[in-house]
């Protein structure tokens, strides 16, 4: 509302002025003087100018290219020496964790704004997942496995009830 009325008095003096060139102002109004405006005609859009590529150096572009292969020959070579020496079992999980990841970083990446709450419950759902499997582990007699499940029940704990307050959030948005 402050915004509002900030654009309808553009001196500060108190003064309604509708400025029906303003795109904002155009858009909200229905009524003025006795001539109904709306629905408002539609924003003209100018194109978007054209942008420059920069020129890269021969030197510049190969030293771009070599720091892009580095990170991913380190990763193959760990993954590599982990494959040569862990056993079958860790291999098949951790297969299954690297996916999951993957898989979970480029649903989440692309999703708008809009399903955010939706979006909550699936990550309330996934770390639910996460604590029984926690649960499993924490009968253990491993005090790393110990460790290691509290740690995933305490993490995925503070998910599902951050998930669980903004949802509540969201949702008082369309209460009266």
């Amino acid at each position: 509302m402050y915004h509002i009325l900030d654009e309808l008095t553009p001196n500060n003096d108190g003064i309604v002025d509708i400025n029906m060139d303003d795109d904002v102002i155009r858009g909200m109004t229905v009524v003025k003087d006795g001539e109904i405006t709306f629905p408002p005609p539609k924003i003209k859009v100018s194109a978007s100018p054209k942008v420059e590529e920069k020129k890269v150096t021969p030197k510049k572009e190969q030293i771009q290219k070599k720091s892009s292969i580095l990170p991913g020959v380190i990763a193959l070579s760990v993954l590599f020496l982990v494959g040569a020496f862990a056993p079958e079992s860790f291999m098949n999980h951790f297969t299954v964790f690297v996916l999951s990841c993957f898989i979970g970083y480029m649903v989440i990446w692309n999703v708008t704004a809009s399903l955010h709450t939706p979006l909550m419950s699936v990550t309330n759902a996934v770390s639910s997942i996460i604590i029984i499997g926690a649960l499993t582990q924490v009968s253990s007699t491993d005090t790393v496995s110990l460790v290691l499940s509290g740690l995933a029940i305490f993490i995925a704990s503070i998910n599902i009830f951050g998930g669980f307050a903004v949802t509540k959030r969201m949702l008082g948005m369309f209460k009266k």
